[in-house]
């Protein structure tokens, strides 16, 4: 009996050790093989690389109601200086709009479907802007929206100081009928901080991150391109909008402008 037990107990320790130094291995498609696929990091000076980025332009209120107009390569809207890309929101008057700003997308020459889209920026302050960083479908022109989706990787609106908020539209699930899905955070010091906004998107779920901690996921509930028109190529949009129906809830401080929100770098990976 004692040495059964003494057998026993030392197969134990040698199956205990084997465990204890087993190695942890990534499964195929997981975040620790993904490669960086397309990036700016905006070392260079001027517009921003016509390559990568277009303008989407004009001041008819965008649906919400904004105040201002977005133009087109003017570097006193958009702008790379110092390793970063400056959007501009100016109290201009520009025909019937008081105020001028950019609206930078990537729509015709760069679209992703799956992975982690990040961004580092810093966002403008005061009272009546309303920066975002999002994403529409490639097919949004044809399939109109809200059904060919929309995936808000970052909005703030500056009467709400310490908030950052995630959020995804779809036929199913929009502002328009208040059912879209989302979720705001607490954030410390956006004004004067860089802070990595980011989405982790596969055929499963959307996870929404502020500096690599996830705060939301939306899951692919695997009923129809209503609930889920994620299984397309999206492209990225950047700016900072004023007033209107979110941004303008509470008036538009005048003094604040003009508001800045910089960029460090855009990086997706897949």
């Amino acid at each position: 009996m004692k040495n059964n037990l003494a057998f026993f107990f030392l197969l134990l320790f040698f199956a205990g050790f084997q465990f204890g130094n087993a190695q942890p291995f990534a499964a195929k498609g997981s975040v620790k093989e993904r490669k960086l696929v397309w990036h700016d990091e905006f070392d260079y000076s001027g517009l921003p690389d016509s390559s990568k980025w277009s303008y989407e332009v004009g001041g008819e209120g965008w649906g919400n109601n904004e105040l201002q107009y977005y133009t087109k390569a003017d570097t006193g809207n958009a702008r790379v200086n110092g390793g970063k890309l400056i959007i501009t929101a100016k109290q201009k008057s520009m025909g019937k709009n008081q105020y001028s700003s950019a609206r930078m997308v990537s729509k015709n020459k760069n679209g992703w479907q799956y992975g982690k889209i990040e961004i580092s920026a810093k966002l403008p302050k005061g009272r009546g802007t309303w920066p975002a960083i999002w994403m529409l479908a490639e097919n949004c022109d044809t399939l109109g929206w809200p059904a060919c989706g929309e995936i808000d990787i970052m909005e703030h609106v500056g009467y709400n100081k310490d908030s950052v908020f995630g959020t995804v539209h779809t036929g199913a699930f929009n502002h328009t009928i208040g059912t879209q899905k989302g979720k705001g955070i607490f954030i410390k010091d956006p004004y004067t901080t860089f802070h990595k906004y980011a989405i982790d998107w596969t055929h499963a779920k959307i996870d929404f991150l502020l500096d690599d901690k996830v705060y939301f996921s939306f899951v692919n509930q695997r009923k129809t391109i209503n609930e889920w028109p994620f299984n397309a190529p999206f492209y990225l949009l950047m700016n900072i909008a004023v007033g209107g129906g979110w941004g303008g809830q509470k008036g538009i401080n005048d003094a604040v402008f003009p508001a800045t929100m910089e960029i460090e770098y855009v990086r997706v990976y897949q």
